[in-house]
């Protein structure tokens, strides 16, 4: 588990929606919209993410809205990125 973890952390496409997610919940078309992806693209990263309990959703109506889903993964990526930085 601890290496997919990191698997997903080290996808870029992963980690613009992970940190996306951090600041608030977003649909699909949102997330696509504000990262410049594609829908299909946005919704496979997701189903990864999902898989490893990384992302959680809520459905409203057709559309399902995606949050982060662990706080320890929130201050691991705060912890990388701020290390990163000081590199």
């Amino acid at each position: 588990m601890v290496s997919q973890t990191f698997k997903a952390l080290s996808d870029p496409t992963r980690l613009r929606i992970l940190h996306l997610l951090f600041q608030g919940e977003h649909s699909v078309n949102e997330i696509a919209e504000k990262l410049s992806l594609l829908q299909s693209t946005v919704s496979h990263q997701l189903r990864f993410l999902k898989n490893l309990r990384l992302v959680k959703f809520r459905r409203e109506g057709t559309t399902l809205y995606y949050t982060h889903d662990d706080e320890h993964v929130i201050d691991l990526l705060k912890q990388s990125i701020e290390h990163a930085s000081h590199h």
